[in-house]
């Protein structure tokens, strides 16, 4: 498993909305169960971004929420969720050339292309990635059905 910052915020926040945490130690010790060991002040510079603050539950208890959820859903599975939060992959690819465009759900390429760079797939060349979209630059020699199969066994691809 990849674990990068942009994993890291996306495990904070179904964490937070999947249990009710009143302290930033237990908040530390549920990221450190999903493999993620971080400091005091990273937790405390995550939280500020994602805008996540203290807020009364149904209990009138002070609970991590996150900023948009003032009533907010349980989910009831963190680990399957954060299992497939590794895998989230691609919405579609299309080819042109030796290049291929492929989509990712807003907010994901980046992690993506890197999942995709770090497999050292030799028909890959290379990824530049936005926000939801990657180019990825194809070896000229490569065949697209290998490219596909390549790539299908770094991250899911939904096509």
């Amino acid at each position: 498993m990849i674990l990068n910052r942009n994993t890291r915020l996306e495990v904070i926040k179904l964490i937070v909305s999947s249990q009710e945490l009143a302290k930033q130690d237990d908040l530390m010790r549920e990221l450190a169960k999903a493999g993620f060991s971080v400091t005091q002040a990273t937790l405390s510079r995550d939280l500020h971004q994602l805008r996540i603050a203290k807020g009364h539950n149904e209990k009138g208890q002070q609970v991590y929420m996150l900023p948009e959820q003032r009533r907010y859903q349980r989910v009831s599975d963190t680990h399957v969720t954060v299992q497939k939060l590794n895998r989230l992959g691609a919405l579609s690819v299309r080819f042109s050339g030796n290049m291929a465009v492929l989509r990712t759900p807003p907010g994901h390429a980046a992690h993506v292309a890197y999942d995709i760079d770090n497999a050292q797939i030799p028909e890959i060349l290379g990824t530049v990635a936005g926000d939801d979209t990657i180019l990825m630059v194809i070896a000229e020699d490569a065949e697209r059905p290998t490219v596909l199969n390549r790539l299908a066994e770094v991250v899911e691809v939904e096509n």
